[in-house]
């Protein structure tokens, strides 16, 4: 493993333990080099399920695509990167759970929706905007309506 920081290969292992979601082992390193720390994860390597796009184009899933868009959808919200991480991990397991070799872009994007509902309702409409392609404030308006309409939602 190459340190990040001087870009030399000579590091030892200071702690090991599985990470929060269960599907990674979470390594804590030090570089004998230039003495700093880092984090490593290690994942299970998982047959790649296909994203099926609008085009009928079939790509492979990635995690690191779905993270952008949350990124952007979450961009100035009160929502941490850890947050963020824990989505994607959620998604991804999700997707690797019910889908054996492909999902259409249009499931993964409601999958998206459905955990990004629940972690912030402003980052929630911004995604939903881009993703269903809003045309007018109508499409706004279209897609508040149901989570207005849930008291509990208004609470702060």
């Amino acid at each position: 493993m190459k340190c990040p920081f001087c870009r030399t290969d000579n590091d030892r292992v200071i702690d090991s333990r599985l990470s929060e979601d269960g599907f990674a082992i979470r390594r804590r390193r030090e570089c004998l080099s230039c003495k700093r720390r880092y984090t490593t994860y290690e994942r299970l390597e998982q047959s790649t399920i296909k994203v099926v796009k609008k085009d009928g184009a079939r790509v492979p899933f990635d995690r690191k695509k779905i993270k952008r868009g949350l990124e952007k959808a979450c961009w100035k919200r009160p929502i941490s990167d850890d947050q963020i991480e824990t989505v994607v991990t959620a998604i991804e397991n999700e997707v690797y759970r019910d889908y054996e070799t492909e999902i259409h872009s249009r499931e993964l994007g409601e999958v998206v929706m459905d955990h990004l509902k629940r972690l912030d309702q402003v980052a929630f409409v911004r995604f939903a905007s881009v993703y269903r392609e809003f045309k007018d404030a109508r499409d706004f308006v279209q897609e508040l309506g149901p989570m207005l309409s849930e008291p509990h939602r208004l609470d702060p």
